[in-house]
């Protein structure tokens, strides 16, 4: 893992392209993230397909091509200056393959913010754009919607990011499930689309010498416990640095859950700080991917060495 070049923070009045890569949007969940935007002083656009949905595929905002096509163009124009997922869902995946890369180089680097099905996209940007991006929740996100933390962390960190370079784990149970300290460059995202994108050519070949940050919803613990190590027999979790594990929404029982990760990552010899508050769980924080930092499992921090955004 190396660092990867880090976008412009944001300023008051920037525009930014609200898109929906995966799946659909419910209007009123849009319109209520278009008001926390432009309560924020920025310039809110929304891409031509973000409210659509796919003919056959209710769980599509659109075509693979209309989802691939509105991405591209918010990427490329030259006045906006950041693109947020509206959601996550399911289609990223599918539209993946018909983004020009070329142009997006192009056009520059931007910041680009999304989780959960987002993971895909964080992987290429990283692999065909050589750019950090953030973990953060979505614009249109029931989460994000309702819960001030979400929204304040998100904001921070892309206006002022110096002021949230130390990321505390929020859970009173965010401590060490392995103590000690690693540093690394971050990477990561939800664990099922890790597992499901390897071999992939936009994928990562491997979390050595990274930070791993992963979490998921809905998924049972042996769900897990499969998804894990399918990254343990591919060799992909050969070398990693450490481990930030976040919310496990809907994953069973903790305890239960929590005994499938020490069983599955314990072996690793690194350092693994557990409910960091990251993800699909409530004030969700915002985990730039791409940057050095050092992490401390038995406090419970992770430091970067530079703000996210430059």
């Amino acid at each position: 893992m190396r660092p990867l070049l880090r976008p412009p923070r944001l300023a008051p009045g920037a525009r930014v392209a609200v898109v929906a890569p995966s799946g659909p949007v419910p209007e009123e969940r849009l319109q209520a993230g278009l008001d926390v935007l432009r309560g924020w002083d920025l310039d809110p656009v929304v891409a031509p397909h973000v409210l659509g949905r796919h003919r056959e595929f209710d769980y599509l905002a659109a075509t693979d091509a209309q989802r691939a096509a509105d991405l591209q163009n918010a990427w490329c124009d030259p006045a906006v200056a950041a693109v947020l997922c509206a959601r996550g869902g399911y289609g990223a995946q599918r539209m993946l393959d018909l983004l020009d890369w070329e142009a997006m180089r192009a056009a520059g680097p931007k910041v680009f913010a999304g989780f959960s099905d987002i993971t895909v996209l964080h992987q290429a940007f990283a692999t065909r754009l050589g750019l950090v991006t953030l973990y953060g929740p979505a614009a249109a996100g029931v989460d994000f919607l309702k819960h001030g933390r979400a929204q304040e962390h998100l904001r921070a960190t892309l206006f002022d990011p110096e002021s949230v370079r130390t990321v505390t784990a929020v859970s009173p149970g965010g401590t060490a499930l392995v103590p000690g300290r690693a540093r690394g460059v971050t990477l990561g995202g939800c664990l099922s689309l890790l597992a499901s994108d390897l071999g992939t050519p936009h994928a990562l070949p491997g979390a050595r010498g990274g930070l791993l940050l992963i979490e998921d919803v809905g998924e049972s613990p042996y769900r897990v416990d499969r998804y894990l190590t399918q990254l343990l027999r591919t060799g992909w979790l050969d070398g990693v640095a450490g481990l930030v594990l976040g919310s496990w929404a809907a994953c069973g029982p903790y305890e239960e859950l929590r005994a499938v990760l020490a069983d599955r990552l314990g072996g690793l010899g690194v350092p693994v700080v557990e409910e960091f508050g990251f993800g699909h769980g409530e004030g969700a924080l915002t985990m730039p991917l791409g940057v050095p930092a050092e992490l401390d499992a038995t406090a419970g921090t992770l430091t970067f060495d530079a703000p996210a955004l430059s």
